[in-house]
């Protein structure tokens, strides 16, 4: 029997042992887990899957088992997406932690950095938050003013960042700032890191129509910066902040379990198919609105092939790489399917999706209408679908200016 093929038995063997059957089901959203102490989830079998995955290294299966992963071949890594995706198991730690700054680390990062940082990420003891947009720097990103003072074995931060997502729940931070006022905007940026309970922070929940509060404005009043901190080069923040968007963009990093589900469109709760089944009926064992079935199926066949083409990109990238800006096709296209996902949801419910409070109203209702709300920033969050297809024109299609 061919190694892979052993790796497969074992894989599927340790799945069926040691993953709950509550992480067996879709996500929900008070059950993620982020990382860190600050915003737990509501079961306890997300701590149980957490720490078994921990202890095996596959919350980061390709990072090396020195900071926490299991040096996993790419193949390696596909069975492991391939096997939970049988169980419909959950990814096991979520957010920018392993999405983002941790790819990003094991690239720029020095080995006191990784190894400072990546265990911790990896075991879920810390969690992360992105300070990058400012109420002046936008989708003009490098427009930032956040400044940091050189003030000898330290940096001094002063400014504001805005949309800082999860903030409030934060350990720690990955922030750009300007370390040299009289370059070009482009070339005197810093990437930083520092933790969120240093004095001088302050974070301020920025409540939306939804009810929620995922966004927040966050503030720095002279916030002490050890230099150890620094990723890479003074003023050479700029190249490093775009590879940890093309993580992001990218969608790899979290395309088993939860992730996968998301990167199709869909999202926590019951099945779209399900609820249609349930709120508009059945009619020879199918959903009886021709124009809706009609409708989820076109969606669930997009999901499906957009999974599979990321599941590709695995494949065929050489191991721990991520593509450069052809990430931007996945967040686009990513984005969108969400938004679908929404809106037909709301159409199968018809106008119980609309409700607010009250008892005419399913806990699961409720929940549909704020999350159909907030799925309205999936096409802005992260950079918008216009700077998206920018970045394509320009860097995948090679169109002028």
């Amino acid at each position: 029997m061919a190694a892979l093929d052993e790796f497969r038995e074992e894989t599927r063997a340790w799945l069926d042992e040691n993953c709950p059957q509550s992480m067996r089901t879709p996500l929900v959203n008070a059950e993620m887990v982020d990382g860190g102490s600050k915003l737990r989830s509501s079961n306890p079998d997300s701590y149980v899957w957490l720490d078994r995955m921990a202890e095996r290294g596959w919350n980061a299966p390709t990072w090396p088992k020195q900071y926490g992963g299991d040096d996993l071949s790419k193949d390696e890594y596909l069975v492991v997406l391939e096997e939970m995706a049988r169980i419909n198991a959950r990814a096991p730690l979520t957010g920018m932690g392993v999405t983002m700054i941790g790819p990003t680390l094991l690239e720029y990062g020095n080995e006191d950095q990784k190894s400072r940082h990546l265990p911790k990420i990896a075991s879920g003891e810390i969690r992360w938050c992105q300070g990058y947009s400012e109420p002046g720097a936008g989708s003009d990103l490098a427009s930032l003013q956040t400044k940091a003072e050189d003030m000898g074995d330290h940096f001094l931060v002063n400014g504001q960042k805005i949309w800082t997502s999860g903030a409030q729940y934060s350990d720690w931070i990955f922030c750009l700032v300007r370390t040299e006022p009289q370059a070009p905007k482009h070339e005197g940026i810093s990437f930083i890191l520092f933790s969120m309970d240093n004095p001088g922070i302050t974070v301020r929940p920025i409540r939306l129509i939804s009810g929620s509060s995922p966004f927040c404005e966050t503030f720095f009043d002279n916030v002490e910066v050890p230099k150890a901190d620094l990723i890479h080069k003074l003023n050479r923040g700029w190249g490093v902040a775009k590879r940890l968007l093309q993580h992001e963009r990218s969608g790899l990093a979290a395309l088993a379990g939860a992730g996968s589900a998301r990167s199709s469109g869909e999202q926590s709760g019951a099945p779209l198919q399900q609820v249609a089944r349930d709120c508009i009926g059945v009619q020879d064992n199918r959903i009886a609105d021709p124009v809706l079935r009609d409708a989820i199926i076109q969606h669930r066949m997009n999901g499906s092939a957009f999974s599979l083409t990321q599941r590709r990109t695995v494949a065929e990238l050489e191991a721990g790489k991520t593509p450069d800006a052809a990430t931007s096709i996945f967040k686009y296209y990513g984005a969108n399917l969400s938004k679908t996902q929404q809106e037909l949801l709301l159409k199968a419910r018809g106008t119980q999706a609309f409700g607010w409070e009250g008892d005419s109203f399913s806990a699961e209702e409720l929940e549909l209408t704020r999350t159909w709300l907030g799925s309205r920033a999936a096409s802005i969050a992260g950079g918008t679908n216009e700077v998206q297809l920018n970045i394509v024109a320009k860097r995948v299609l090679g169109l002028p200016d």
